[in-house]
């Protein structure tokens, strides 16, 4: 298995590297275009959430590993802050079919984005902070 790491500071502004860092490593491994623009929405979810909740003095890093083989392209997104223990229960026992914008929680939206777009997501606390784990097979 191949691997690129990245590591960037824990600020918005950055994020477009990891996408542009993506774009290549994806483009070079023949995905399809449309594959490339679905992992690049997860990816920027991924690092958002870990620039909002990565450290409370927001001068902490994020480290982004892209690792691949034959068969997958898998991204790991690390954050620096408390680590986050994800329930997927309670996302999936409020559906946002048929519910008003208004009756909509803030939050937690971008974890079912990144599990619409990518075929695994693996949200793992981790000493010293929280992993996401975003798979995408090659077709």
């Amino acid at each position: 298995m191949k691997e690129v790491q990245l590591r960037i500071p824990a600020h918005a502004d950055h994020i477009d590297l990891v996408r542009i860092c993506l774009y290549g490593i994806a483009n070079k491994l023949g995905f399809h275009y449309e594959d490339i623009e679905d992992m690049k929405v997860a990816v920027s979810e991924a690092c958002s959430n870990a620039v909002m909740h990565g450290g409370d003095t927001g001068e902490g890093m994020i480290e982004v590993t892209f690792r691949h083989d034959e068969q997958a392209l898998t991204i790991q997104v690390h954050n620096q802050g408390p680590p986050f223990v994800f329930d997927g229960t309670a996302l999936a026992s409020t559906p946002l079919g048929g519910a008003a914008v208004p009756d909509l929680q803030a939050g937690g939206l971008g974890i079912y984005l990144m599990e619409a777009l990518m075929d695994k997501v693996e949200v793992v606390p981790a000493s010293g902070g929280t992993d996401v784990w975003l798979t995408k097979y090659r077709q």
